[in-house]
């Protein structure tokens, strides 16, 4: 959490000094879940705009006109980082970014270097398909990155509007209250899912099966990126008759005719879960994406 606190201590006098010229400090989220939790810290002290909805997929937005005009207004960029985005992101920064939001300014945080990421690679290569060296960016899907991510952005909205500190600060003890006891609903709950076997399409949950206990057997993708092929499905109808396989686990981003293919013929249930906030109707915010998660996969493991 504090590994750019020097480049806080740097520029925090110079921008408080310019925090009373804000109505609203406007963030620019390059996904559902951050722009949630900006929501949960900022409160109505800030404007949001989300990059994506939870229907589409990070990787491959464009740089379109509606987000260089959101960019251009940005007062902190809040993102994931580990070239989640960089299919995109520097395009709007170079064209539309002010000097405060540029990456590693007071005005930019990317939530995954305040993080443990799982999958780091040293070295990798593009024949190894989509994949991200600097370790898996999907980080929100671990509850308790959520906290820490929390506190980082309202150590930064500190900077940012000096005159709304309380509110920041009663907002996060607020947030973090409600956090820590769904925190320990999902504990309990996540008992009943330890040792169960998926197959996802892309590796998307590494940090939500770490964290309960779920094996990942295998991936629809052959490789991260490559969409999935007919051998490739046949060689993971073997898999399954080899080994027990529980269900099949797809985000609302995802083609899920492969899904549907490998489910009929081997018996193995779809599930679809919300990924991020919005993913379905009952995922509003970043506790009830979680509430909704295990609904869905104690329903059907």
């Amino acid at each position: 959490m504090r590994k750019l606190l020097h480049i806080i201590t740097v520029f925090g006098m110079l921008m408080a000094s310019q925090s009373s010229a804000f109505a609203k400090v406007n963030i620019f989220a390059c996904s559902p879940e951050w722009a949630s939790l900006a929501k949960e810290i900022g409160g109505d002290l800030v404007n949001i705009k989300s990059a994506i909805n939870a229907r589409q997929d990070i990787h491959y937005l464009r740089a379109k006109p509606s987000l260089l005009a959101s960019m251009r207004k940005a007062d902190l960029v809040f993102c994931t980082g580990a070239s989640l985005e960089v299919g995109w992101l520097p395009i709007l920064l170079k064209k539309a970014g002010g000097p405060d939001v540029q990456l590693e300014t007071i005005g930019s945080i990317m939530a995954s270097n305040y993080v443990e990421r799982l999958e780091i690679m040293e070295d990798a290569d593009r024949s190894m398909g989509h994949i991200h060296p600097e370790g898996n960016p999907h980080i929100h899907l671990n509850p308790d990155n959520i906290q820490i991510i929390a506190e980082v952005l309202t150590e930064r909205l500190y900077l940012l509007d000096r005159d709304n500190i309380d509110t920041y600060n009663k907002n996060l003890m607020i947030f973090t209250e409600k956090w820590s006891e769904a925190i320990k609903r999902w504990n309990i709950d996540k008992t009943a899912l330890k040792g169960k076997k998926v197959i996802v399409y892309h590796n998307s949950w590494a940090y939500m099966l770490k964290w309960l206990e779920i094996k990942d057997v295998a991936f629809l993708e052959p490789k991260p990126g490559i969409p999935p092929t007919s051998s490739h499905l046949k060689d993971l109808l073997d898999t399954i008759q080899e080994q027990e396989i529980d269900a099949i686990i797809t985000t609302p981003s995802e083609n899920k005719k492969a899904a549907e293919w490998l489910s009929e013929k081997s018996g193995v249930p779809i599930i679809h879960l919300p990924f991020t906030v919005g993913g379905n109707e009952k995922s509003v915010d970043l506790i009830s994406l979680f509430d909704e998660t295990f609904r869905l996969l104690k329903e059907k493991l």
